[in-house]
């Protein structure tokens, strides 16, 4: 018997694990991915699974932690997601992070040698043709604008967005290491062994205030009055928490507990920024939970007065950007079908689910 394929619209982390999961259970998958035919406001290669944002699947301990325990169940199901991660990981303390070009490479080069999977450049504008019986829909927050609209119209939301944000990511031979220096927090170990694995670089109480006080007064980057949608609460712009009140960064990405100072041993960091190494060489590091709306000249000037990165170098500077979810407990069924179209069902951040690992896991 010949089964129809089943069609999968977008090929990031849900869309690379619905297919490779369809095509590993014996059943011929059409996987659209519209990059490089069409791009997007974040994305940088026509890889598939490539990560935009971290290169973080957080923490890896499923003995206490909902994540970890995440991940080990995805590897007992043969997750193409966590195989390409456990190949490319680089030290992170106890969480799993990648090399993010080896991981979407990895994935890539699974998916198109598998004899099952066929993988379709191109952008599906607009609602997926009737003739396509089975689709999952796996466009994650950049979905393309003509399909965003389509999906409106047929269910009559009034939106289906929301702003997230992208950190820097700075050059390690820029750092100075007379100032910063290498610590996992509370020392621990990660899944490769690595209790050094952060970059850190601490502040005084005088030096934090008046971050804050750059931070709060920036350029940023500010949105039509019609383009007032929330923003994303598990990725908020640093200058957003900051509004918060001053105290929020200091007990949130800033916050100094479990490290020490070997420079100053004696002396307790009012505030410590942290960077995870970003590729498998260890040449790129990102700062952790800097995600930004500011411009990116005043990125380079406010992140320069934090210690040990004076004279950093920045290989991508942070951004905002419009994602795309859809309202799922009054949209969907249990089976994550659309109610209204049931051939359509949906998967990963579109979904409005929060994360790299969860998304995946969703496909």
């Amino acid at each position: 018997m010949t089964l129809a394929p089943i069609h999968v619209v977008g090929g990031g982390l849900a869309g690379s694990e619905a297919a490779w999961q369809i095509a590993q259970a014996g059943v011929p998958v059409v996987l659209h991915e519209m990059r490089p035919v069409r791009g997007t406001p974040a994305h940088q290669t026509d890889k598939l699974a490539e990560l935009v944002c971290s290169n973080s699947f957080r923490a890896d301990d499923w003995t206490g932690n909902a994540v970890g325990l995440l991940h080990a169940e995805m590897r007992r199901l043969s997750s193409i997601i966590m195989a390409s991660g456990d190949a490319n990981q680089v030290p992170a303390g106890g969480a799993l992070a990648v090399d993010r070009e080896g991981f979407s490479a990895a994935v890539t080069e699974k998916l198109l040698a598998h004899p099952l999977v066929t993988v379709s450049r191109e952008e599906v504008a607009g609602l997926p043709p009737a003739e396509w019986d089975s689709v999952i829909v796996s466009t994650g927050p950049l979905t393309s604008p003509a399909l965003s609209e389509a999906i409106l119209k047929l269910t009559g939301e009034g939106q289906l967005a929301f702003f997230d944000a992208i950190a820097p990511i700075v050059h390690l031979d820029s750092i100075n290491m007379d100032i910063a220096w290498r610590q996992s927090r509370y020392d621990k170990e990660g899944p490769g062994g690595d209790a050094a694995a952060y970059i850190n670089c601490p502040l005084t109480r005088e030096q934090y205030e008046a971050f804050i006080d750059a931070l709060l007064a920036g350029e940023k980057s500010e949105f039509k009055e019609w383009e007032e949608v929330p923003y994303f609460d598990g990725c908020l712009p640093i200058e957003v928490m900051a509004e918060r009140g001053r105290e929020t960064l200091r007990h949130g990405p800033m916050k100094p507990v479990g490290l020490t100072n070997p420079h100053q041993p004696d002396v307790k960091p009012w505030a410590v920024v942290q960077l995870r190494q970003d590729n498998a060489l260890g040449t790129l590091w990102n700062m952790v939970g800097f995600q930004t709306k500011l411009k990116h000249g005043a990125q380079t000037e406010i992140f320069r007065t934090i210690p040990g990165l004076e004279k950093a170098v920045f290989a991508r500077l942070g951004g905002l950007h419009r994602n795309t979810f859809i309202n799922s407990p009054r949209l969907l069924d249990r089976q994550l079908r659309m109610k209204v179209e049931p051939r359509l069902r949906f998967a990963g951040q579109v979904t409005g689910v929060e994360g790299y690992v969860e998304s995946a896991a969703v496909g």
